[in-house]
């Protein structure tokens, strides 16, 4: 019987994944460059974008849903950090202890499928709420309380509200998606 030669290589995803994500930061406003940039170099990116209907009418209708952070999909070992470090408008990959930190694969599919649900309804509209206005929050750990809101969260998809927390007014951010206009009863 004679002995068969397998390539490891060949499996290198199946037996020791090294294809991993990763979160890249970049400079101010460069998240599109980069992510242009690593296109050309055929390394796979998500880098998560929303559009938006802004309150300022000359704003961008498209933003990064992670301002300055985009996600790269690589084998480190292959790739190495470097040309992750230095391409323009980069600042690095987040590291822990200097060791790249590791996006799950699961965290990734699922913020895919989030934006598209958010897409699907139109986007986010980031001009249906101003200051005083009585909101609900629909979702996350302050769900179904009131609050009033305050102000959108400049580069966030996010905003401020203030809640009647403790018998005082407290100040809390939550996602822009998670509140809703009270009506007018």
């Amino acid at each position: 019987m004679g002995r068969v030669r397998v390539n490891v290589g060949d499996f290198r995803g199946e037996l020791n994944m090294p294809t991993q994500w990763y979160a890249l930061h970049s400079k101010p406003r460069k998240e599109r460059q980069v992510h242009d940039y690593l296109v050309q170099q055929g390394i796979e990116t998500y880098f998560p974008t929303l559009t938006v209907k802004p309150a300022n009418p000359r704003s961008s209708r498209i933003r990064a849903f992670f301002p300055r952070y985009l996600f790269v999909h690589v084998d480190l070992e292959e790739t190495g950090t470097s040309v992750l470090q230095w391409l323009p408008g980069a600042v690095g990959l987040i590291a822990f202890d200097a060791v790249p930190a590791v996006i799950p694969d699961s965290f990734v599919v699922e913020l895919k499928r989030r934006l598209a649900r958010i897409e699907r309804t139109g986007g986010l509209d980031l001009s249906e709420l101003h200051r005083g206005d009585r909101v609900e929050i629909t979702s996350g750990a302050f769900a179904g309380y009131d609050a009033v809101f305050d102000v959108y969260l400049s580069g966030e998809q996010r905003v401020q509200v203030l809640m009647h927390w403790l018998g005082r007014e407290v100040k809390f951010k939550v996602d822009a998606d998670a509140v809703r206009k009270r009506s007018r009863r």
